[in-house]
This record gives C-alpha cells, structure tokens and sequence, in this order.
C-alpha cells in the first residue's frame, strides 16, 4: 500500500516528532500510524534542527545561495533572448 500523496498537519508532525524525542522507537510508530520511515525520519531531523517543517527553513546557505543563483541566471537569460529578439528587429529596419 504507498502512502503517497498523504499530507499530515503540522500539529500530527510535531506529536509524531515529540513521541520519538521522548523515547519512542521509530519502528513502533511507523508500524502504528503506517508512515514511512524515511518520512519520519526527515520530521525529527527538520524540527530539531530548526523548528520548522517547511523545506525552505530547512535549507543551508549553500542551497539558498544556488536558489537564487539559478533564478538569477534564469532572469539574464530572459533579457539576452528579449535583446537578441529586439537586434534582430533594428537590423530588419
């Protein structure tokens, strides 16, 4: 049976998260609540690191920086294609 495509509430995760923090063993609660190991796993990392479920709390400087990179990058491309469109419409004239 996959549980893809499951979304849990923030309060779900975070009482998932304390009962491993308090003494809980993983595959218990995986067994009981037919959650994916590898997605548990991910809820205690991301909360005790910072608090937060979200992915972009969770993110390092490194991934941060390449995000904004890429749209960086992303936006110069855009304005190299709009100038190359717009030479190519002074040289017809």
């Amino acid at each position: 049976m996959s549980n893809r495509g499951k979304r849990y509430t923030k309060e779900f995760k975070k009482q998932i998260v304390e009962l491993i923090n308090n003494g809980k063993g993983p595959t218990e609660i995986v067994r009981e609540y037919n959650i994916a190991r590898s997605t548990v796993n991910k809820w205690v990392k991301d909360y005790n690191s910072s608090g937060s479920f979200k992915a972009k709390d969770n993110r390092t400087d490194e991934e941060n920086e390449l995000i904004k990179l890429r749209k960086e990058n992303q936006k110069l491309k855009m304005e190299n294609d709009i100038l190359k469109q717009a030479e190519l419409i002074m040289g017809r004239k």
